[in-house]
């Protein structure tokens, strides 16, 4: 196979390619800004986040390296060894924009998960990360000793099958696991309608990236060339406006349904960039029952609240209406004396 590889059917010619580089990938980084900016301005920002505008930084380099590579090896004005280097940032670019869209989901999936579930995704993370590093180191050591694409009009080294299998390998794992984190969520814990949605979006975005990565696997595998261009600037422009997908839907449901709050909540919490710090409860006790007050109305965690396993006949009947009180009870609560307990009551 040549460095050109063989042209198939369905590929763009190079005018055609260099028209949908400069459409696509521009219209995905509008997408992952408007994703920072909705979350921004609700103060939700957080590592899925940053992850996602590194892929946007990395896709509008691709795009530059992408336009200066593709081009007519007649009519380009570009040195061969400037051809050449152009080439190696071609694929270095393209895998950081695969792979962020992939973090930036998984961290997604983190950020909606609690317990067990969540530490194997925060190992899950190291893995996707070897898998970024080994894929670009890879480009190198195949490219680097094979000097006859180095002297090819287009300059475009031939992959091979071998990096083919191996992107295969690594894609099919590490969307395993982006696709089996969020059922499990949706089949094991009963969520809110809202991040029902997010779940399902996820999934969606994973199963979409999926079809793309491996349509760009099995061009490496047989075509190279032109053809292998276009999958890789396909999956470009796709992964990243998937990788947004989870926050627009839930845009979406937010303007759809007002009424009901997105809002993400964890067992755990998620301290979040923009987000703003609750102020420490105060714990009073009354008649033998510890209180916390002064807590914030949208985590639970930090609401009222009062434990009513041991207590004696005095505050039997006001603990029997709510658990919860107003700010004119809690400064009731908060004033009034201790009062001696019965010595066979237990102060909580």
């Amino acid at each position: 196979m040549s460095a050109t590889g063989p042209i198939h059917a369905a590929t763009p010619t190079i005018p055609q390619q260099r028209i949908l580089t400069l459409v696509l990938s521009p219209a995905a980084v509008c997408i992952t800004y408007c994703r920072l900016y909705m979350r921004y301005r609700h103060g939700k920002l957080w590592w899925d986040d940053l992850w996602a505008f590194c892929g946007s930084c990395f896709a509008i380099a691709f795009v530059v390296v992408f336009i200066l590579h593709i081009r007519d090896p007649l009519t380009n004005p570009m040195t061969q060894g400037a051809k050449v280097a152009t080439y190696y940032f071609c694929p270095e670019t393209f895998y950081s924009v695969a792979w962020t869209a992939r973090i930036s989901i998984l961290f997604t999936i983190i950020r909606l998960s609690f317990g067990l579930l969540r530490k194997v995704l925060l190992g899950a993370a190291g893995l996707f990360f070897l898998c970024w590093f080994i894929l670009c180191a890879q480009v190198f050591w195949v490219c680097v000793p094979e000097p006859t694409w180095k002297l090819s009009p287009l300059a475009q080294c031939d992959l091979g099958r071998e990096v083919a299998i191996t992107l295969i390998i690594m894609d099919v794992i590490c969307d395993t696991v982006l696709i089996a984190a969020p059922m499990h969520l949706l089949w094991g814990a009963r969520l809110q309608r809202s991040l029902k949605l997010r779940l399902i979006a996820v999934f969606a975005a994973t199963a979409i990236m999926t079809a793309v990565s491996l349509y760009h696997d099995y061009t490496i595998y047989l075509y190279g060339g032109l053809a292998e261009a276009f999958a890789a600037n396909l999956q470009v422009s796709v992964s990243l406006m998937v990788a947004n997908l989870s926050v627009i839907a839930a845009f979406v449901f937010r303007l759809i349904r007002p009424q009901e709050d997105t809002t993400v909540r964890t067992v755990t919490g998620v301290l979040t960039f923009g987000g703003k710090s609750p102020k420490r409860a105060r714990v009073t006790t009354f008649g033998g029952i510890e209180t916390i007050v002064g807590g914030n109305e949208r985590d639970p965690r930090l609401a009222v609240q009062v434990d009513i396993s041991q207590t004696n006949d005095q505050v039997d009947d006001w603990t029997k209406g709510s658990t919860t009180m107003d700010a004119e009870e809690q400064e009731n609560v908060e004033k009034v004396e201790l009062q001696p307990l019965p010595p066979n009551v237990t102060r909580v």
